[in-house]
């Protein structure tokens, strides 16, 4: 059943569903609510009025990311070849102008991250990379790669950042619009 319920400034759709199910619990999918309940619940409204909070900032977040993701779009057609191979010559590239070389570079689907730098210099990328533009790639290699000379995000991470992308501030907003548009896409089904 479908219904609507209003939180603040916000007039939120939400979908009812009765299951057999012990409790209840309240989740986002697909950018929508949903209230699983047992077959016998009567107190949904109580339910809503109890978890507004958490429903609202999750409400007014995917409306965030609604917005970041306005206007752009995911490179479909790059095989995983021809994504680890600009992959690696960002490295190497990177690498010479920074004058650090990573002991290793590895791909995988990550849940929550670009990708990430261990303190032994090893470097991994999440998989679905391959469908962001190539100045998003660039700067997640060089993001990464700078973690070779501050493994944290001091303000000297970011002066080395914002020495080659002075509006790194823009390229960390279009990221998450881009996660969005991939989870929104379901190339993320296994996430």
């Amino acid at each position: 059943m479908r219904l609507q319920v209003t939180i603040k400034d916000q007039v939120i759709d939400y979908e009812l569903i009765r299951l057999d199910i012990k409790n209840p619990r309240l989740e986002f999918r697909e950018h929508r609510l949903h209230l699983i309940v047992p077959h016998d619940f009567k107190g949904h409204g109580e339910l809503i009025h109890r978890h507004r909070r958490w429903i609202y900032r999750r409400y007014s977040r995917i409306q965030e990311l609604k917005i970041l993701s306005q206007g752009l779009e995911l490179i479909a057609c790059r095989s995983v070849e021809d994504f680890k191979e600009l992959v690696s010559s960002f490295v190497s590239s990177i690498a010479e102008e920074l004058g650090v070389a990573p002991v290793r570079t590895r791909f995988r689907k990550m849940k929550t991250k670009w990708g990430s730098c261990s303190s032994k210099g090893n470097l991994n990328f999440n998989s679905y990379m391959r469908y962001l533009p190539d100045e998003m790639i660039e700067y997640i290699v060089f993001h990464e790669m700078v973690h070779l000379i501050e493994l944290n995000h001091s303000p000297r991470f970011w002066a080395h950042v914002k020495a080659r992308f002075p509006d790194y501030e823009s390229y960390e907003k279009r990221l998450t619009g881009y996660w969005s548009l991939i989870r929104e896409q379901c190339y993320c089904q296994s996430l």
